[in-house]
């Protein structure tokens, strides 16, 4: 018997391989586009209100700790030279 040679469908291969936005219609792509956007501007607005509350945050703990410190430390911290006030 003799062996027969497969012959494999030769595919007509395009400059440009068929992606999803060519096979949507143009006013889904837009939605999809306008709805993107909108979700980026959405999470950029969370992220700025997250580092807005916690410089928020941050300024509270400083003032608590300032309002909270001793004598020693409020002495300590101070620039003055006290010894040309004895």
């Amino acid at each position: 018997m003799k062996k027969r040679k497969q012959i494999k469908p030769q595919t007509k291969k395009e400059d440009k391989p068929v992606t999803l936005g060519d096979r949507l219609n143009q006013d889904i792509m837009s939605q999809l586009k306008q709805t993107k956007q909108e979700l980026k501007a959405v999470e950029e607005k969370k992220e700025q209100e997250r580092k807005e509350a916690e410089a928020k945050k941050k300024r509270e703990e400083r003032r608590q700790r300032e309002k909270n410190m001793s004598f020693e430390e409020l002495l300590a911290k101070s620039d003055m030279d006290w010894e040309k006030f004895k």
